[in-house]
């Protein structure tokens, strides 16, 4: 969506990154967390996360994507078995690609399939001395519906496993304090490892990870991510502060990012737009067209209507697949919801009537 975000949005925000970076420069410090890049502020925030997550203690990663992989290389071993839900993120599969154990997957969200994959890896760790860890997400970025963490807790009264969630989409949009999925689903202290990045609500760079002490003391030294990398610059850590202490000081912002998520989404439906499932401020559009039609289509959004959203084709969507992916925000109003939801519509119209198809259009004949 085109954003009429400006300086008087978050003043706050602009005001601590700016003073923070006259403080400290972009850089500093430098090295790695375990060498020379430790400081006060960066054990004080990770306190903060603890306590807002609801976890004994937490570790605040460079960046969410190689942090996540690591975190999965250094958590299993060859005896350990995992089993995840097929949907998850490209970092958790590069992450489990990395496993020299075995790893099953289980179709997204079936509850039924998930307990068989259970029942296999239960027999397997039962010879090799490992232990089961269940992957899944607090909400999937690509549909936005909520991983079905409720029911997979549940099957920890048959099973011993370890469930780690990916809450990127969740932390600080989920859940009455916006605390995540767990908390939205009421299943929070069930959750074993728990991670989410600084990039989505809180539209910033990093990561963490929170679990119980012995977890997160065992992370810091085997991640080598981690240890091998420089961490996170000072400006990028007060900041990340100042953002997570708006999130847990007032639900102003979470508030008004739900007004606007459910006016574009009851509108778009209204409209007769396919979202599916999506639960969360997630909004996929699912459109029938080929990859030359959703270029063509997406460059008419951009340039005539102003309007900017993700398009995603084959072979991440099935052939003859379009789907633009909305991300709405709290700096959006609802006078940005009604002109995306008429943008909508007209390129819809034009992708029915075939105006997209032709693959030597040029831009000034859309």
């Amino acid at each position: 969506m085109n954003s009429t975000t400006n300086k008087k949005d978050t003043p706050e925000i602009r005001k601590i990154d700016t003073e923070a970076t006259e403080e400290f420069g972009l850089a500093y410090p430098m090295g790695s967390r375990m060498m020379s890049g430790n400081s006060n502020l960066i054990e004080e925030f990770e306190s903060q996360l603890s306590e807002f997550v609801g976890k004994e203690d937490t570790v605040v990663v460079n960046y969410g994507y190689q942090g996540i992989m690591s975190a999965i290389d250094a958590l299993l071993d060859r005896k350990d078995v995992v089993v995840y839900d097929s949907d998850c993120h490209a970092c958790i599969i590069d992450g489990l690609r990395m496993h020299l154990g075995k790893r099953f997957v289980f179709p997204h969200n079936d509850i039924e399939s998930c307990e068989k994959q259970l029942k296999r890896a239960s027999k397997i760790v039962e010879e090799t001395g490992g232990a089961i860890m269940v992957i899944t997400e607090g909400v999937f970025g690509m549909l936005g519906d909520m991983g079905n963490l409720k029911d997979i807790v549940a099957l920890k009264k048959k099973y011993q496993f370890r469930l780690f969630v990916d809450d990127a989409h969740g932390f600080g949009t989920m859940g009455k304090t916006g605390a995540g999925t767990g908390e939205e689903q009421g299943v929070q202290d069930e959750i074993d490892i728990y991670f989410s990045t600084f990039a989505k609500s809180m539209a910033s760079i990093g990561a963490f990870i929170s679990s119980k002490e012995n977890v997160i003391d065992y992370l810091r030294y085997n991640m080598r991510s981690q240890i091998f990398a420089k961490t996170l610059p000072m400006p990028i850590v007060k900041g990340n502060m100042k953002r997570l202490e708006m999130l847990r000081n007032s639900t102003e912002q979470k508030d008004k990012l739900w007004e606007v998520v459910n006016a574009l989404q009851s509108g778009l439906r209204e409209r007769g737009f396919n979202l599916g499932n999506t639960q969360s401020p997630v909004t996929p559009v699912i459109l029938s067209g080929g990859p030359s039609e959703a270029a063509h289509l997406i460059i008419d959004l951009r340039e005539k209507f102003h309007l900017f959203c993700s398009v995603v084709v084959y072979p991440v969507v099935p052939k003859d697949i379009i789907m633009l992916r909305l991300i709405p925000t709290a700096s959006h109003s609802l006078d940005d919801v009604e002109e995306t939801i008429n943008a909508f519509e007209k390129v819809s119209d034009k992708l029915k009537q075939g105006v997209y198809a032709n693959k030597d259009l040029q831009l000034m004949e859309i």
